[in-house]
């Protein structure tokens, strides 16, 4: 594998906020994707005061061979006071913007989907006039556990494809790509929410597989997008096939703005939720799709 480039380097600090985030956290018991999956921007993302957290405790289900997050077949079960807690730390940090995630529960008979809601609805009730971006599962495939979700209104619903189709196999295992489409679909079709996804490069994908894949999007009516550069957590994942270049990421950029994109976030260390809080207020998606 080739060097790590320059601009693939971060220079870590750290400012009080950073502490005082760690501390609030550790104080509820609460988690966050940012240390779970081993976040490059978690430094950046606390010291600011923000954080993504993270439902249902810290093994998934799943064995993407791509990401940090502890796997297991029986994980514990959900901590009834996690939901409380979070509305709490929300209310603490003084988030505008609150953003949600979590592992795969498939253990669970609706994946987790009720603790979604209980941890939506007493956000809004701790704080009025918080945003909410749920960044959800598929759960499985099932509708009803969906929707639950979905029902709960967030300002932006999330939920990444990760890779290109053909990848699916070696990165994504007990992932189907047209079932992300669908999740997608179904919030703004269906529910007339912001959908937003989320894809790594440097897989081994091409740049033809890239742009087919934000047409996919667009035509599921996704209208925000993240497109980051993949970085292998441990020696036991998935290993970079290449670094892409920030003259890359740019030009993914102006294609997805060219496709009717209306934000987009491109370049080596984007994650899911980079930066999500300065996004343009969520809109409605729209019903004219233009592809390339």
């Amino acid at each position: 594998m080739e060097k790590k480039p320059e601009w693939l380097k971060i220079r870590l600090s750290a400012s009080e906020r950073f502490g005082t985030v760690r501390q609030l956290l550790a104080a509820r018991n609460l988690h966050t994707v940012c240390r779970s999956a081993m976040c490059p921007n978690l430094q950046e993302c606390w010291s600011r005061g923000t954080a993504t957290f993270l439902l249902l405790g810290t093994v998934c289900t799943r064995s993407c061979r791509f990401c940090a997050v502890v796997k297991g077949n029986l994980p514990a079960p959900p901590d009834p006071d996690e939901p409380a807690n979070i509305a709490a730390a929300v209310n603490t940090m003084k988030l505008r913007h609150a953003v949600l995630t979590s592992v795969n529960r498939d253990d669970l008979q609706d994946g987790g989907a009720g603790h979604w809601v209980d941890t939506v609805r007493l956000i809004r009730k701790r704080n009025p006039g918080v945003t909410v971006e749920c960044l959800v599962p598929d759960f499985l495939g099932n509708a009803e556990a969906l929707d639950l979700v979905l029902a709960t209104a967030p300002e932006v619903i999330n939920h990444n494809i990760e890779t290109v189709p053909r990848l699916y196999p070696s990165v994504r295992p007990e992932a189907d790509y047209r079932a992300s489409l669908r999740v997608l679909e179904r919030a703004a079709s269906g529910f007339g929410l912001t959908a937003k996804s989320g894809m790594m490069v440097g897989m081994g994908e091409t740049g033809e597989e890239v742009a087919a894949a934000l047409a996919d999007l667009r035509e599921h009516r996704c209208s925000m997008v993240t497109i980051g550069q993949y970085l292998q957590p441990t020696a036991a994942h998935l290993p970079v096939h290449r670094y892409v270049t920030p003259d890359e990421f740019r030009m993914y950029e102006e294609r997805a703005v060219a496709m009717g994109f209306r934000h987009v976030l491109s370049g080596p260390f984007v994650r899911s939720s980079y930066h999500a809080g300065t996004a343009p207020e969520p809109i409605t998606p729209d019903s004219t799709i233009t592809t390339p």
